[in-house]
């Protein structure tokens, strides 16, 4: 175990963890919402230091990233642990697995260990994923700094309920940030067990502090899908800056939501144009490859720039970050 940051004692050996926008108030022996921190005799510690459950070779379109150093690959790394309850989660057996079990699995390893991996693989960042990174944010931050000392850059994939606190002492070493913005604060309350505001605000943060930020929502027919839900989370993107790409992906059943179908097409289509009328740049489809809707084009001119099949580059047509046809400045970190 390794002591926690961004915490306070508050008497009686009682805690008060502010690591997240939960701000767990956790009693001697128990464990916050997460399940991966816990207090012993009035000190709270993380359980998933160095504790590597998940550790695989992906492509940063996976993440989705897809206006950051497209074709590269991206070492990517999880723990056990989350601070949501998302009754859609895809990787449920590991993000819930402290929540039904008291062991805390996965392999031991160092952020050398991490970073050595990354580039002997030929990584060009390390992207801290699959559950929520703001969970282990300890070792996901001392692996960051080695891995800025060492030129590799770093990405979290998050549900973007990081503290304020977190998250601007994390800011100066990330790189990119793919954040979810899953709907309205009751879909955030009925399904994740959290709130709609401290999302907006680390989106917010992480733009503003000059890391690379896109945006994901996960369309689930009637939960998140009408037109006033999805121009809301337009709208706001768009506030913070219309620059910041947005991937409206297709839900498929999974985990406690096996009752409703696939997105169709057309409500993905419907949110994409509803991005455009919001003043944003970049509008992507996600999880329907071949139909067109994962190419990057020209804002300005709607030259085709970037051809995707899914995870697949098939052409990047930009010329010193521009459009070769208008020179318009494509957004994103290109080099």
């Amino acid at each position: 175990m390794k002591e926690a940051m961004f915490y306070e004692k508050l008497g009686e050996k009682k805690v008060r963890c502010f690591l997240c926008a939960h701000h767990c108030h956790i009693q001697e022996g128990k464990r916050g919402i997460c399940y991966v921190r816990k207090n012993v005799g009035g000190t709270l510690y993380s359980l998933v230091y160095g504790k590597v459950i998940s550790m695989n070779i992906d492509p940063i379109e996976k993440k989705p990233l897809f206006h950051f150093l497209p074709a590269s690959t991206s070492f990517s790394i999880a723990t056990v642990g989350c601070n949501f309850r998302c009754e859609h989660c895809q990787n449920f057996e590991i993000s819930q697995y402290p929540k039904e079990h008291e062991d805390i699995p996965g392999n031991e390893v160092t952020p050398e260990d991490i970073v050595e991996a990354a580039a002997r693989n030929g990584c060009e960042s390390i992207s801290y994923t699959y559950t929520e990174p703001t969970i282990y944010f300890e070792f996901a931050y001392d692996c960051a700094r080695l891995a800025r000392e060492k030129g590799i850059r770093n990405i979290f994939v998050s549900n973007g309920y990081t503290s304020p606190e977190a998250a601007e002492v994390i800011a100066p070493y990330l790189d990119g940030n793919n954040i979810d913005l899953k709907g309205s604060d009751d879909f955030y309350k009925k399904i994740c067990g959290a709130r709609l505001e401290p999302v907006r605000e680390t989106i917010s943060i992480m733009r503003k502090r000059g890391v690379w930020v896109e945006v994901t929502t996960l369309i689930i027919p009637d939960y998140n899908d009408s037109e006033e839900d999805l121009r809301d989370i337009a709208q706001f993107i768009a506030s913070v800056d219309p620059a910041i790409p947005w991937h409206v992906t297709q839900f498929y059943p999974t985990y406690k939501i096996m009752d409703k179908p696939r997105t169709p097409v057309k409500t993905l289509r419907k949110a994409r144009e509803i991005g455009y009328a919001a003043g944003l740049k970049y509008v992507y489809e996600g999880n329907i490859p071949g139909e067109g809707g994962e190419n990057t084009y020209c804002p300005s001119c709607k030259e085709l720039l970037i051809k995707r099949f899914g995870f697949h580059i098939g052409e990047i047509r930009l010329k010193d970050e521009k459009c070769p046809k208008c020179g318009a400045v494509i957004d994103g970190v290109w080099k």
